[in-house]
């Protein structure tokens, strides 16, 4: 059965949809017009990349109708639309996803495409991403550093299942060995060129502020204690026993910046600007962290 609306006109009736209902665009799409495409074409198959003259292309009654449940679904529910479509893309690659694991947007993807420079002066052989939740972050290191070998560890059994999933999807089950380690319980005697981190650092009172969106996402993700800094400590008293002699570690803290700063006023925390506008990574070497051992203890 033939329908009146084109594919243009159902994105302006998402776009205005989702602007009524206060959605809020915080895990990977930029915009109200972005959810609707990245909704459309999944519910659709299409490619985000189509033709524009696409737009003008006439939908079925059925596809309408697909479309339009899926449209209300994220504006009622708010639920992120990564967790509707099980999808989300990091470093221009998919990843699966649900709600075991936080939806991958951390800017340390650009640092990935960027292979690190000029923060890692020497490509990395060995690589561990701790907190990994959906692997994201380990997976796309092995894109850009084929030579490597890569650990990727977290407390979850859950994230870990999802991170297997999607080792197993990209097809680096022989270069990613997969841990359940409470940040370096488990890691054992192993030493690495790098270790990069996007652990849980939202502050208690900062998360019961956050949109409703982020509510889907595992809490033990997102919350590290009242300053949001609990797991960070931990990473910055221990981070240089797993490093190698020129090894670097990179760490997310996002708005948690500004009390990391605080609580170690002594540390010479490098922070990478990025030029989407993005903050809160920060780089520190295997010397400084030793030269700084009191004040990370």
């Amino acid at each position: 059965m033939s329908n009146d609306k084109s594919i243009a006109d159902l994105l302006y009736e998402g776009r205005d949809l989702f602007e009524r209902h206060n959605v809020h665009h915080g895990h990977g799409l930029y915009d109200a017009w972005d959810e609707a495409v990245y909704l459309l074409s999944h519910a659709l198959d299409l490619s985000i990349c189509e033709d524009r003259s696409i737009l003008n292309s006439r939908l079925s009654e059925e596809e309408a109708l697909l479309v339009r449940s899926l449209f209300r679904e994220r504006a009622i529910s708010r639920t992120p639309s990564a967790y509707l479509t099980s999808c989300a893309y990091f470093c221009g690659l998919p990843f699966y996803v649900d709600r075991r694991v936080l939806i991958p947007r951390s800017p340390i993807g650009r640092l990935i495409l960027e292979e690190f420079k000029p923060w890692v002066s020497i490509s990395p052989t060995s690589i561990l991403d701790l907190c990994t939740g959906s692997g994201c972050i380990g997976i796309s290191c092995a894109y850009a550093f084929p030579n490597s070998r890569i650990t990727i560890s977290d407390i979850s059994e859950g994230a870990l299942s999802v991170a297997r999933r999607n080792v197993r999807h990209h097809k680096c089950l022989d270069r990613i060995q997969i841990l359940e380690s409470d940040l370096f319980l488990n890691i054992g005697k192993e030493k690495y060129d790098l270790i990069v981190s996007n652990p849980p650092y939202v502050d208690s009172q900062h998360y019961q502020n956050m949109p409703c969106e982020y509510f889907s996402e595992p809490v033990v993700a997102l919350v590290s204690g009242d300053d949001g800094l609990d797991l960070v400590r931990q990473i910055l008293a221990e981070a240089a026993s797993y490093l190698h002699d020129e090894g670097v570690l990179i760490v997310e803290v996002g708005h948690s910046a500004a009390a990391l700063e605080q609580a170690y006023p002594e540390l010479p925390l490098l922070w990478i600007d990025f030029n989407e506008g993005d903050s809160g990574v920060f780089v520190l070497t295997r010397e400084q962290l030793i030269e700084n051992r009191n004040f990370c203890s």
